[in-house]
């Protein structure tokens, strides 16, 4: 296996969780916030969508990536997240299928990185150095780690819900 399918592997390992832990989200469910400012799972799935085009498609192809600014403006990195009351965010169907899209597209261009390329240096916003990789194959690796995170935000959501633990 090369070092680009165990990034692929990792990656899609990550999704697969992530899904477990919102295929049972209905209704308000996405809107629930654990307390003002913090995410709630439709924020949080077009955060993840937007992160993943960032790190994979911008930040280590150098592309315009998949998303357009439309959809990522809703879901900036930083301060309080707001509430669905407070910001007019894209229906949780649009965003869940940015989700998809993006993911599929991520697994397809990952799959095939060379690991000469996978070793080019990559940085963060601006051109300046990222706090968490150095490297492109460091950019995949903290795609899979932000959004492992991010499920664990989704995990205690899912209890403050009241819906049953998962493994």
């Amino acid at each position: 296996m090369t070092n680009a399918e165990v990034l692929a592997l990792g990656i899609e390992g990550t999704r697969d969780w992530t899904k477990r832990l919102i295929a049972d989200f209905s209704g308000d469910d996405w809107a629930f916030q654990p307390d003002a400012g913090m995410g709630h799972g439709l924020w949080l799935c077009g955060h993840l969508a937007c992160s993943q085009h960032l790190l994979v498609h911008v930040r280590v192809l150098g592309t315009e990536g998949v998303l357009d600014e439309n959809f990522v403006r809703h879901f900036p990195i930083g301060g309080p997240v707001k509430s669905v009351s407070e910001h007019a965010y894209p229906p949780i169907e649009a965003v869940l299928a940015k989700l998809d899209e993006v993911h599929a597209c991520t697994i397809e261009v990952v799959r095939v990185m060379s690991d000469s390329m996978l070793s080019e240096s990559a940085s963060g916003a601006d051109g300046q150095p990222h706090p968490h990789y150095t490297d492109k194959m460091g950019a995949i690796l903290h795609c899979g780690r932000h959004e492992a995170f991010h499920a664990g935000q989704l995990a205690s959501i899912r209890r403050l819900l009241g819906k049953p633990f998962l493994r």
